[in-house]
């Protein structure tokens, strides 16, 4: 999809305030707010918008321990890889899950848990389980410097 700068003002926008009413948000691109709601349902249309969601803080959720866990697979096969990210797709622990190169892991995860029992039981009952899993090294977040999720268009190839 071709965007001009107009779809680029529009993407900034709604990722810094994805609760903007389009009166408001075609204000700030200076459009009239039927083009410009035009152009956000094309612009969701085409999958470049994926969805909106509210930013929480997991500190006030009790959720005070941050880890990111390198997990090494005993296979490297399509089968084995399903199934691992199949499973922690269902823990509500994990933020994210990241397959990486470079390390002598092959996966990243980044989990949200209340405290050291937690991310215990975590990491014993749940992760160690999945059929595959040979390492496990962790990290423990001392303190967040930057968290983004707005990715910045106007240095994307479009």
């Amino acid at each position: 999809m071709k965007i001009d700068r107009y779809d680029q003002q529009i993407l900034d926008i709604l990722q810094a305030d994805g609760r903007i009413n389009n009166q408001d948000l075609a204000d700030r691109i200076g459009l009239s707010p039927s083009p410009c709601l035009r152009r956000v349902r094309a612009l969701e249309e085409s999958g470049l918008i994926t969805g909106y969601h509210a930013q929480l803080d997991a500190k006030k959720l009790g959720l005070s321990l941050m880890a990111l866990i390198h997990i090494s697979m005993d296979q490297h096969t399509p089968e084995r890889f399903a199934n691992f990210e199949a499973t922690v797709s269902l823990l509500p622990e994990v933020l994210e899950c990241l397959l990486i190169t470079g390390q002598s892991a092959d996966y990243q995860l980044k989990v949200a848990v209340r405290d050291m029992d937690h991310y215990q039981a975590l990491l014993l009952n749940k992760i160690t389980r999945i059929e595959g899993v040979t390492g496990v090294h962790s990290s423990f977040v001392l303190r967040q410097v930057v968290s983004k999720a707005a990715l910045s268009v106007a240095s994307g190839a479009l």
